[in-house]
């Protein structure tokens, strides 16, 4: 059985890991690289296998750097199944739709504007490329074993951090591989806490946060003190979202902030098709979170859901103070960058980083301090209050990444610590090491392993 790291190795994004065994190929995860230019270029290259020799996709869940690769693969040739839990599907399908289009428009927006380097851009996939990818999902039931053949399994578990999402428990060999996919936290205001594994040989540990605790602040205060000061200076709150997960977060604390009369009367909008998509997901998918139905529809009363751009335009040139949250969370992408356009150059205008922001995005260099930010080929000064508020990460940090590992029941032969930077992947190693005695190694890019 061999295994090796193609995504997501010594970086946060491109999660993929390739798993052979007995002939039979199965890909955890088909991930986007995001972030800085060598790794965005990696997403324009092959697999080092060809695409129609994996037989599996298993999907933890339906972030973009864990799913936005699978049109590609289907585009070059796979013809297999790719199971993922309900949620998950629903998820990576509006994801998938909407990468594709924000990859059409860039591409169109760059060879109008001729900002390009290349003569003509092109996307690196359209929304029918996205589209093809649908009829390869297969919906799994949580706690079940899953068949892929005649001697392997598959079990998919909670794994927090967002809808749908899940671990997953690979039997193969008399082994058992366990993928953490992204661990959420065990005090999330709205996921259930991840489950952990109790037997493997094999992990595979997320470690994006595994330098770090998250701090002990309230983030609803802090939400509450950044949006009282703006609205005050007459300015707008724009925080940049992933559309799942991170925006429901926020708009259930916002809603609770208004119930209780902390923040004034005044626009809270939700500016991404995705974004209101992915609310009535949420709305209906209530036995994977632990908001009731009640105060779901209490929270969408209370924003405005703009899906139309000419009504983001309206929102853009309204200069009433505001509170609006779009997409993309890492400011990479979508209509966020619309807004900051125009708003990024206003003093009295407050940006709110809310989610990790990978090397090389927009959201890393804004929270580095930086003087000036390039959007569609243009420079724009950086006069707006950036801040950061830490305590809505859906990852655990490295407590809740060393307690998901403590019901293990055995010692794994081995731990690969993956999706993360190498200094935090370096310090986990180091605390995993002392806590639990377990063999750890960060693997490389490209490298393959014999198990």
């Amino acid at each position: 059985m061999k295994v090796k790291f193609i995504g997501a190795a010594g970086t946060v994004t491109g999660s993929k890991t390739l798993i052979e065994s007995n002939g039979i190929r199965i890909l955890i995860d088909c991930g986007l690289f995001q972030g800085i230019k060598p790794l965005r270029e990696l997403n324009w290259q092959p697999l080092p296998v060809l695409a129609s020799t994996i037989d599996f996709v298993l999907l933890t869940h339906g972030h973009l750097d864990h799913c936005g690769w699978l049109p590609r693969l289907v585009d070059q040739g796979f013809k297999g199944k790719i199971y993922c839990s309900g949620p998950t599907k629903e998820i990576a399908e509006l994801i998938l739709l909407d990468s594709g289009k924000i990859q059409e428009e860039e591409a169109e927006k760059a060879n109008k504007e001729k900002y390009s380097k290349h003569e003509v851009a092109e996307p690196l996939y359209n929304v029918e490329q996205a589209r093809k990818v649908f009829p390869h999902f297969r919906v799994v039931n949580t706690n079940e074993a899953v068949p892929l053949d005649a001697e392997i399994s598959a079990v998919f578990v909670n794994a927090g951090h967002i809808i749908g999402a899940c671990s997953i428990e690979l039997k193969l060999e008399n082994k058992i591989l366990v993928f953490s996919g992204d661990i959420g936290r065990d005090n999330d205001v709205l996921m259930y806490p991840p489950t952990k594994p109790k037997k493997a040989d094999y992990v595979f540990l997320e470690s994006t946060y595994g330098d770090r605790l998250h701090p002990d602040s309230d983030p609803k205060s802090e939400l509450e003190m950044y949006i009282n000061n703006t609205f005050q200076r007459g300015g707008t709150v724009i925080i940049p979202s992933f559309a799942v997960e991170r925006a429901q977060m926020i708009m259930y604390l916002l809603w609770q902030l208004k119930e209780e009369g902390k923040i004034p009367d005044m626009p809270y909008i939700i500016d991404s098709p995705m974004g209101v998509s992915a609310f009535e997901i949420f709305f209906e998918n209530r036995k994977w979170h632990k908001v009731s139905l009640e105060d779901c529809i209490a929270i969408n009363k209370m924003f405005t859901m703009i899906t139309d751009y000419q009504e983001t335009i309206d929102a853009i040139y309204n200069k009433h103070p505001k509170v609006v949250i779009a997409a993309s969370g890492m400011v990479t992408g979508g209509r966020v960058l619309s807004y900051l356009e125009r708003y990024i150059i206003l003093p009295e205008t407050t940006v709110i980083i809310v989610g990790y922001q990978a090397e090389g995005t927009r959201g890393r260099k804004l929270l580095e301090g930086a003087k000036e930010v390039k959007i569609y080929g243009k420079y724009y000064p950086v006069e707006a209050k950036i801040l950061e508020i830490e305590g809505l990460s859906a990852h655990a940090d490295q407590k809740g990444l060393l307690n998901w590992l403590s019901a293990l029941e055995n010692k794994p032969e081995k731990v690969f610590l993956v999706h993360s930077e190498n200094q935090p992947a370096d310090e986990l190693r180091i605390k995993i090491n002392e806590t639990y005695g377990f063999d750890c190694s960060i693997p490389l890019m490209g490298q393959e392993f014999e198990l």
